[in-house]
């Protein structure tokens, strides 16, 4: 075996040019051989008496050279295709023209002009036949012995098609069949492969064939995948689907690149295309100020705001690395020298450094994504959610109203409504200073932007159940029922671009988040799409528990977007206005002379009661966790859900 291996290696190692000369000696050998058999068919017996023995070398003789200058020597054994079959075809048949010629020119009259017809032949097929096993071959000794996951293509479209060959020549994945939805192809062969239907792929995975399918639908619409997602997570199969047509014609994936599904494929909502008239109203030609620009929602608008063609975006960011990663990027994404990029280190409670960059550079669009967001480490740190998302806001806001700045948009969040924790409790309370400056009146125009979560964001669940999936579970969820709504974070940027365009004024926009999302469905799905199974009372057997570590601190059950039920739409489809209760300007300035001898004494009890005083349905945590439950599922009876 041993032996075998080394032969493997000398032949594949050979030089290309010694590989051509090796193939070309063997083919006159062989043609020779091929002219005898021809004559052998012509005249019925096995060994025929040939009148004209020099044409059994003159067959090779004259054919190789056709063979080679019509480029059939050119193309490497392992990937000939169409365009070898056709020089093949057109070397034999000037070959067997020419040696036809050449055996009346010199009076070989005694050789059947048939002869050369079933040389033709012949030689075709044998030529065509010995690469065609020479290419499985060579296939097999660079492919073959390794271990392949046997693997079904769902989609047998355009980019099925291109995956199934791209695999083909790689070492992972061995590609067994097809799988589609129209009937007009299912039962049909692709590249060598069936075309199964979704009770074909079924009856596959039930006698073990394949364990993995690969979604080929990077053009579909969110809701067919789901579609098809929904069938799949019912099989005992790991499915992952490969990138996005956008992503492929950019150039920023390959077509065989297979990844984890998405887990906005899930979500099943489609994206409402934007408003155009929206995104550039604010941005284009103008000076962009984005605090927390290192941070997942300030980094995604910075992305979407450096490709609406602004004249300058400033970024202002506390972290030092996240600041130098996001200009980097950020700089690499532009490719435009008449974009100026501003990097200011420095935190927002500064409120001279914002005045003073804000006076700089012009500073038309502020927009305000600096805070701490983490609910159980504000929870545990108060002074700190109080000082950067009560203070911090209140000092950005006074600078951008101070210099002038056009528009200053808030970036919020769905736990400021009825909160039970101090981050909820901070951004609500943030929301009101914005309120109050925009009731005061200005040239200014406040306005903010609430939402929930966001996916990929850092600290959530979806890179976390990956994580504890692949390393073999627990998968870990903080009660059965939490359930939470959910938004990509290109999406959600890009409806904050747009909600800041409509604001006049002190208004309190929500994006539309759709459905909420059980987290336990959640976690289910994804250990199912890994292949694996869900190992509880009914399915003891299963792969990966779920366990259940109950709520943390200051965390609700069920999150809401408004107050109340009587919201009003906008001129966009995904975002609503919401009808707030404000402070009046006089309340607001005892309320933060209150925190600021807070901050100052360290007084963390002082902190948490003024919130308890000024931000409304605000429900601290020191409530046992049995109440907490059942006041979220009473409210949730009441909230509006989208």
């Amino acid at each position: 075996m041993e032996q075998f291996e080394r032969y493997h290696h000398w032949l594949l190692g050979l030089p290309r040019s010694t590989k051509q000369l090796i193939l070309l000696l063997g083919d006159l050998l062989a043609l020779s051989l091929v002219f005898v058999l021809a004559y052998a068919v012509r005249v019925g017996s096995p060994f025929p008496n040939i009148t004209q023995p020099w044409l059994i070398l003159a067959a090779p003789l004259l054919t190789a050279p056709c063979l080679y200058l019509l480029g059939f020597y050119r193309g490497m054994v392992r990937h000939l295709g169409g365009d070898a079959v056709l020089s093949l075809v057109a070397a034999m048949s000037v070959g067997a023209i020419v040696l036809a010629g050449a055996a009346y020119m010199l009076n070989a009259y005694g050789t059947p002009r048939s002869v050369f017809i079933i040389y033709w032949a012949l030689g075709i097929l044998y030529l065509g036949g010995s690469r065609f096993i020479l290419r499985r071959y060579l296939f097999w000794a660079v492919h073959g012995r390794h271990h392949r996951v046997p693997v079904a293509i769902y989609g047998a479209g355009s980019s099925g098609i291109q995956l199934a060959t791209a695999l083909k020549n790689g070492n992972q994945f061995q590609p067994l069949a097809f799988v589609d939805d129209r009937v007009a192809v299912q039962g049909t062969t692709i590249e060598g492969l069936p075309v199964l239907s979704r009770e074909g792929l079924t009856r596959y995975v039930r006698r073990g064939r394949l364990a993995t399918v690969l979604l080929a639908m990077p053009s579909a619409s969110r809701s067919q995948r789901l579609r098809v997602i929904t069938y799949l997570e019912k099989l005992p199969v790991q499915v992952k689907s490969v990138p996005a047509m956008g992503d492929i014609v950019a150039g920023l994936a390959r077509i065989e690149e297979v990844r984890d599904v998405a887990i906005e494929d899930l979500l099943g909502r489609e994206p409402v295309p934007p408003r155009e008239d929206l995104l550039h109203a604010c941005i284009t030609g103008k000076n962009v100020l984005v605090t927390g620009a290192g941070g997942s929602i300030g980094s995604e608008l910075c992305r979407q705001i450096v490709r609406l063609k602004p004249t300058r975006l400033v970024l202002v960011e506390h972290n030092e690395f996240g600041l130098y990663s996001m200009e980097k990027e950020l700089r690499e994404l532009a490719q435009d020298e008449s974009l100026e990029i501003v990097s200011v280190l420095g935190s927002v409670v500064n409120r001279g450094l914002l005045e003073s960059v804000c006076r700089r550079y012009d500073v038309h669009t502020f927009y305000h994504a600096a805070a701490y967001k983490h609910v159980p480490i504000v929870e545990l740190n108060p002074s700190a959610g109080v000082r950067n998302n009560i203070l911090g806001t209140l000092t950005a806001a006074q600078a951008a109203e101070t210099v002038g700045v056009e528009r200053f948009i808030l970036i919020s969040t769905d736990k400021a409504v009825r909160p039970t924790n101090v981050m909820g409790a901070t951004k609500r309370f943030a929301e009101l200073i914005l309120q109050a400056l925009s009731e005061r009146g200005g040239k200014t125009v406040f306005s903010m932007v609430r939402f929930g979560n966001v996916l990929g964001s850092s600290g959530s669940v979806v890179p976390l159940f990956r994580e504890q999936i692949r390393c073999g579970g627990p998968v870990t969820v903080t009660h059965p029922e939490v359930t939470r709504y959910f938004m990509t974070i290109p999406e959600a940027a890009q409806l904050v671009i747009q909600a800041g365009s409509m604001a006049r004024g002190g208004e309190v926009f929500v994006l539309d988040m759709g459905e909420p999302v059980r987290i336990y469905d959640l976690a289910c799905a994804m250990i199912h799409l890994m292949g694996y199974s869900v190992r509880d009372e009914l399915h003891p057997d299963g792969d990966i528990d779920i366990n259940y570590t109950g709520l943390r601190p200051g965390e609700k059950l069920y999150e809401e977007l408004l107050f109340s039920d009587d919201g009003l739409g906008t001129d966009h489809p995904m975002i609503m206005q919401a009808r707030e209760d404000c402070l009046a300007w006089s309340q607001l300035e005892s309320a933060m002379e209150s925190f600021r001898y807070a901050l100052e004494d360290g007084d963390e009890e002082a902190m948490c009661a003024l919130l308890r005083r000024y931000v409304a349905g605000y429900v601290p945590s020191e409530q046992d966790a049995l109440s907490v439950i059942e006041t979220q599922k009473s409210q949730k009876e009441g909230a509006v859900l989208h």
